[in-house]
């Protein structure tokens, strides 16, 4: 798995790419763990995600909760089939923002303004 930053909008945004795994999992949840301390709202790109295990869905999770906790928008965007179908397995399509791209959920912000 590799990952990169970039700013957009007021988001830090996170996109992943590869297998997000038990070993490679930590990389992606530091990323959304820094992003929230430097209060930051997050948006994980999840376009270029061949595979999810729990612990890149525990990531996810937590980064999901802490967000709230802090008042800070998070979501999800681009979601690939394959990290769809995890998704949907342990029903956190229902919990999570997911947006079908990036540019969805960036027209929604720019609507409210």
């Amino acid at each position: 798995m590799t990952y990169r930053i970039e700013d957009n909008a007021g988001f830090a945004v996170i996109h992943l790419q590869g297998e997000v795994d038990l070993s490679r999992s930590p990389a992606a949840r530091q990323a959304i763990l820094d992003c929230l301390q430097a209060r930051r709202n997050v948006l994980v790109d999840l376009n270029a995600v061949t595979y999810i295990d729990s612990s890149g869905v525990a990531s996810l999770v937590e980064g999901f909760q802490i967000s709230r906790r802090l008042s800070l928008d998070f979501a999800l965007v681009g979601v690939s089939d394959a990290a769809m179908s995890v998704l949907r397995l342990a029903r956190l399509d229902q919990v999570f923002p997911i947006f079908a791209t990036l540019e969805a959920r960036l027209a929604q912000t720019a609507s409210k303004t």
